[in-house]
């Protein structure tokens, strides 16, 4: 019997909803469940025990679950009961308000804003955006926000076919994340591709030889981490919204049962995650902020 891997990492996307609809998207919005709230904390106690020692909220978009309430709860929990090195949000920004630095900022390590351009216009194309409100303007109130909430600033881009020429150089400099991810576009069958799916990525995909160039133009910044399809395919743990293991390695997602009702061990047996790609692609780094050297 194989040792089951530990979920030293995992990424709980606790919903599907979303407010924005990027054409590429991969976990959408396929159900509007959400867990209570103490079940929720039941499944992240669990994933403590076997080992976990970063969570990442993700959607979906996090901050739409009661305003910000439910991942600002989520947050002091792992962080305040739980006491993980490192807890993070992956979010498009744009329900993110002031007030809820003040109240949950001091137990957050990372806050990581998608942006796949910045141009407006690219992002209207892709479908990040809600007409008049400006996704990049956004982005430098929450790079400041971050700064003075002493939250460590990361930006996650996906490159598709329409920003895989822009150079993004001088605004990533300026905005000087800790941790620029870059991702290549990804098909998930049944999420943005084939039969049951809600999006049509096929027109956003780009080929490796693509990727790379982007990579090129842009390897002079330092923070700058890639993720190939293939590194993401195998590198992640996913628990969706029940809790449940989602295995990407046949390039669509099936479920493993919740580690609510088979434990952390058994779900984690079919989760197809591969740890030293984990590892290779340098899913492990300094990941709390207690250890990072930021200038806030």
């Amino acid at each position: 019997d194989d040792a089951s891997p530990t979920p030293t990492s995992v990424n709980y996307h606790f919903t599907r909803q979303c407010n924005y609809k990027c054409g590429f998207c991969f976990h959408t919005a396929k159900t509007s469940f959400v867990l209570p709230l103490e079940e929720a904390k039941r499944g992240l106690a669990m994933l403590k025990e076997a080992g976990m020692e970063k969570i990442n909220f993700s959607g979906g978009e996090p901050f739409i679950q009661d305003r910000g309430e439910f991942v600002g709860q989520l947050v002091q929990f792992c962080k305040q009961e739980l006491k993980l090195p490192s807890v993070s949000i992956v979010s498009n920004g744009s329900l993110i308000r002031e007030r809820w630095f003040k109240k949950y900022g001091e137990y957050l390590d990372i806050l990581a804003i998608s942006c796949d351009s910045f141009d407006e216009n690219v992002n209207v194309l892709i479908g990040r955006g809600q007409g008049k409100k400006n996704h990049v303007e956004n982005l430098h109130k929450l790079r400041q926000w971050c700064r003075e909430y002493a939250v460590a600033f990361k930006i996650n881009s996906v490159i598709n076919r329409f920003n895989v020429e822009e150079d993004m150089n001088e605004q990533i400099k300026a905005l000087n994340p800790v941790r620029w991810k870059v991702f290549q576009c990804l098909l998930i069958e049944g999420e943005n591709t084939g039969e049951d799916a809600l999006r049509e990525a096929e027109k956003f995909v780009i080929s490796d030889e693509d990727f790379e160039r982007f990579l090129d133009h842009h390897k002079d910044i330092s923070c700058l981490v890639p993720e190939s399809n293939q590194k993401m395919r195998d590198s992640y743990l996913i628990l969706d919204e029940y809790m449940r293991f989602l295995n990407c390695r046949n390039g669509r997602k099936e479920p493993s049962k919740s580690i609510l009702d088979v434990g952390v061990e058994a779900a984690i047996k079919f989760s197809g995650f591969d740890e030293n790609m984990f590892l290779k692609r340098g899913g492990k780094y300094v990941w709390s902020k207690a250890d990072m050297k930021l200038d806030w």
